[in-house]
């Protein structure tokens, strides 16, 4: 198998435009491609991570990342000690193409910074906490750690083209992503930094519930909220590609700028 050296070419039909999505996805994208173009079949095993890595001119931490998210899709696997092989046939659609199967909530956690970019909007971030200290033990429980475990906690007024949207919280176990203390979130993205994690974290199912009710003073103040409306107190608990909590996010929505969709099934 032999992948294109041109960096500078064209996403294929159906991609979103080159940075709409993440780099690892536009990798996976891309050795799918090149997968279903030279006719590799279930069974098949893959080059090496390093000379993935170098032939798509990324980090191995951002192929290692590519390769999960083809994993978590059912199209290849790992396998201790002897590398990554095809377990779907080649002529299934790439993951970044705009398929039935790749609308949200189809395997994978839609981000703010992530639902913005995917639709052209500016975001904006104001940090007004951030700390790491002990999780509670209510949180604990929540995110399945130790009572006490280091906890990485945020709390971010968050804008869409130049409109106030959320004030959100989020809690994180630091261990799955230390680099989390030592960001910038007033310009990084919460879930890009998990996704270039060691090992990415990837947020691939989530436990959501929503509500609508009267802000409090403070949240009327930072949403910029002058008369009834109400806010969507929305509690989110994400889980990354093992299975494993990974972020517990309360977030406070003007009720005139926020909309729920999901899809429901059997």
């Amino acid at each position: 198998m032999t992948a294109s050296e041109d960096h500078s070419s064209p996403l294929p039909r159906g991609l979103l435009a080159d940075g709409a999505l993440p780099l690892y996805a536009r990798v996976a994208a891309r050795l799918w491609d090149d997968i279903a173009a030279h006719g590799a079949r279930t069974g098949d095993r893959l080059p090496s991570e390093r000379t993935l890595a170098t032939r798509y001119g990324v980090s191995r931490v951002t192929m290692r990342a590519a390769l999960t998210e083809l994993a978590a899709r059912g199209m290849v696997e790992s396998a201790a000690a002897r590398g990554w092989f095809v377990t779907r046939h080649a002529e299934a659609p790439s993951p970044g193409r705009t398929e039935p199967a790749d609308v949200p909530g189809a395997g994978t956690v839609e981000g703010f910074a992530d639902y913005a970019a995917k639709h052209g909007l500016t975001t904006r971030s104001r940090v007004l906490q951030s700390a790491v200290r002990p999780a509670t033990v209510s949180e604990a429980e929540k995110l399945r750690i130790a009572p006490g475990a280091t906890l990485f906690e945020m709390r971010r007024l968050r804008s869409i083209d130049g409109q106030v949207v959320v004030v959100e919280h989020n809690r994180l176990p630091l261990a799955l992503c230390p680099a989390l203390a030592e960001t910038d979130f007033t310009t990084a993205s919460l879930f890009a930094t998990l996704r270039r994690a060691e090992p990415p974290q990837l947020p691939r199912l989530a436990e959501y519930s929503v509500e609508a009710r009267v802000p409090d003073p403070t949240e009327r103040e930072l949403l910029e909220i002058t008369d009834a409306t109400p806010v969507l107190y929305a509690l989110q608990l994400a889980f990354n590609q093992d299975g494993r909590p990974l972020e517990l996010t309360l977030a406070v929505y003007r009720g005139d700028r926020y909309r729920f969709q999901g899809s429901i099934t059997s």
